[in-house]
């Protein structure tokens, strides 16, 4: 079996929401859990809608087709300079996305903790450096390569990403797949690569295969730090990708300090206007414990499969 060419159909996860230790189980084996309608809908459309509304307001929609399809004016994209091309877009409109108080807002989606309670055994913390992906058809653009992101976060390896997009997200439009049980088999050597994180995996002959399927808005995959994982190519033509990389750990383990940090800006710019709203600096009553980092992860002088 070959790891780059075996392709396997998401596995629901959903039922076993009630059911913690299979869960915890079938999370030991797989590294993955993909569930559904698990992340409020009629909020992720609304901040849909907020993104996209902002898009037009700079021109970059096609003023043809309904805002909600998410389709771009390929040649106003095609002109802009991405200087923040790891999230598809430039700095200006992705601090603009992250100061959507709904955007932070849904890092405390009552259904992600849930599902972290039941994953953890216990309580969860969010990671307060919220990630969006605001995936522009730029033709300097390339899809994600396959790499872990304990590499990039460090802190606990018990530390698990949520990805889901905003929006329906078939693979045509370029989801996320897994490589199902690559968390076991520990660090891999990395090369720099062009896509977001800049680094790609260097890939054994494991035995594994690829998981990977459709998303509905509301859908989530959620994986191990130690888990490959690799976007797959947005073969929708025009077509805009959006979607959120949130992170959750135990609350009683080590986090690296960075994590408290925000992707873009300072919280200050980031919340700056938001009022009373809620979640603001919300870490700050929580009692944390930190780790140092390691540079030398990132570097892996020999592969591990």
């Amino acid at each position: 079996m070959n790891n780059r060419e075996e392709r396997l159909a998401f596995v629901d996860s959903t039922p076993l929401l009630e059911h913690p230790e299979q869960l915890r189980e079938r999370a030991e084996r797989d590294g993955y859990l993909f569930m559904k309608g698990i992340v409020d809908k009629a909020k992720l459309l609304q901040l849909r809608r907020q993104i996209f509304e902002l898009l037009a307001s700079l021109g970059l929609l096609d003023a043809e087709k309904p805002l909600l399809d998410g389709k771009a004016d390929v040649d106003a994209v095609n002109r802009l300079e991405l200087d923040r091309a790891d999230v598809g877009t430039t700095a200006d409109i992705y601090l603009a996305v992250q100061r959507l108080p709904l955007f932070q807002e849904m890092l405390h989606d009552k259904g992600l903790l849930h599902v972290m309670r039941q994953l953890f055994g216990t309580e969860p913390f969010p990671h307060p450096k919220t990630i969006g992906r605001i995936m522009l058809p730029h033709a300097s653009l390339s899809a994600t390569p396959p790499h872990q992101d304990f590499i990039h976060i460090q802190g606990t390896s018990a530390t698990w990403t949520t990805w889901f997009p905003i929006g329906d997200c078939p693979r045509e439009l370029g989801g996320l797949s897994m490589l199902a049980g690559s968390h076991k088999h520990g660090i891999f050597q990395v090369a720099a690569h062009s896509g977001a994180g800049n680094l790609e995996a260097i890939l054994c002959d494991l035995d594994l295969a690829w998981a990977e399927g459709d998303y509905e808005a509301g859908d989530v995959v959620l994986f191990n730090s130690l888990t490959v994982h690799k976007a797959l190519p947005n073969q929708t033509p025009g077509a805009i990708r959006l979607s959120c990389d949130f992170r959750y750990q135990p609350a009683d383990e080590v986090i690296d300090p960075r994590a408290l940090k925000p992707h873009v800006a300072t919280w200050d710019e980031i919340y700056e206007g938001w009022g009373d709203e809620p979640h603001q600096y919300y870490w700050r009553d929580t009692s944390l414990s930190y780790s140092e980092w390691d540079e030398s992860i990132r570097w892996q002088k020999e592969k591990i499969c």
